[in-house]
């Protein structure tokens, strides 16, 4: 009892001094009014250029350079024309790229939830719980 006694002067003491120490403001704090209209301006700034990073992603994949320059449009002309675009011209090109396929079409789809059955199927049988392909040497 004793032993804990002392324990407890020279560690929780210093403890509860560090404690208070770390809890106490060291900093200051200032706080303004802001206008609607600087809030939305830098809103809008934010969004038009998260807008324009998107589409310059999306532009640069292979895919997508190799079809614009099979359909006769220049790197160089694309990024003129993209700069140019006004911040509502980015948010509609923006919401396109969002609204395209992500490049699977169903049979892809298909083909791995088939594939997925099969393996599920395959894995059933060999353990014997079911008994689906003949093919298969049953463990028992």
């Amino acid at each position: 009892m004793r032993f804990f006694r002392e324990s407890c002067r020279f560690l929780c003491i210093p403890l509860a001094v560090l404690m208070m120490l770390i809890s106490a403001p060291w900093t200051t704090v200032s706080a303004a009014l802001v206008t609607t209209d600087q809030v939305v301006g830098a809103t809008a700034t934010d969004t038009a250029s998260a807008n324009r990073e998107k589409i310059v992603q999306f532009l640069q994949q292979e895919s997508v350079r190799k079809q614009l320059t099979a359909m006769g449009v220049q790197p160089a002309e694309v990024e003129a024309r993209l700069a140019a675009l006004s911040p509502n011209e980015l948010a509609q090109l923006a919401g396109r790229i969002d609204q395209m396929p992500a490049g699977q079409g169903a049979i892809g789809a298909i083909v791995v939830a088939a594939l997925i059955i099969f393996l599920v199927l395959l894995i059933l049988d060999i353990v014997g719980i079911t008994d689906v392909f003949p093919f298969v040497k049953k463990h028992r």
